[in-house]
């Protein structure tokens, strides 16, 4: 375990896959989960995973599912949002909390979105930076963008 300006560093096995994380504060405090944006990482949020957990909360920021350390599959149909929202719940129930503070950006504040539209009991508040929220098309077909909202976890 690694220790960077008192961050800790650890890989976790979740929805298949080992993901990478960092994180601070105590196991027992609310969970604030950072999701990061393209091409970023866990990195970009190293100020505020110290600054939060100083304040006296768990912050946690994964390497998202291609990232850094957290594995890349090869097939480009393992990225879908029912995979990556997946990971998170599972990462959720692996650090043993029941809802978090979810912070999203960039790309991740889409992650971020299907996360609390999937699965709103896991998503105590949500905080997104940098990007509008699309809200859904009634009159669209999901499929039309390739994507199916399927995630039954």
């Amino acid at each position: 375990m690694a220790n960077f300006d008192g961050i800790n560093h650890r890989t976790l096995h979740v929805n298949g896959i080992n993901m990478h994380i960092a994180e601070n504060g105590n196991k027992g405090a609310p969970i604030i989960l950072f999701i990061h944006g393209f091409p970023e990482l866990w990195y970009s949020w190293r100020y505020q995973i110290v600054g939060l957990s100083a304040l006296g909360y768990h912050a946690v920021a994964p390497d998202m599912r291609g990232y850094g350390d957290t594995y890349a599959p090869l097939d480009k149909k393992s990225y879908t949002y029912c995979h990556i929202v997946g990971d998170l719940v599972a990462l959720i129930d692996k650090l043993g909390a029941h809802q978090v503070f979810v912070v999203g950006h960039d790309w991740g504040a889409m992650i971020a979105w299907w996360l609390c539209l999937f699965r709103p009991d896991r998503v105590k508040a949500l905080v997104n930076l940098s990007v509008a929220f699309s809200p859904r098309k009634p009159n669209v077909k999901p499929l039309d963008f390739g994507y199916v909202p399927c995630c039954l976890w």
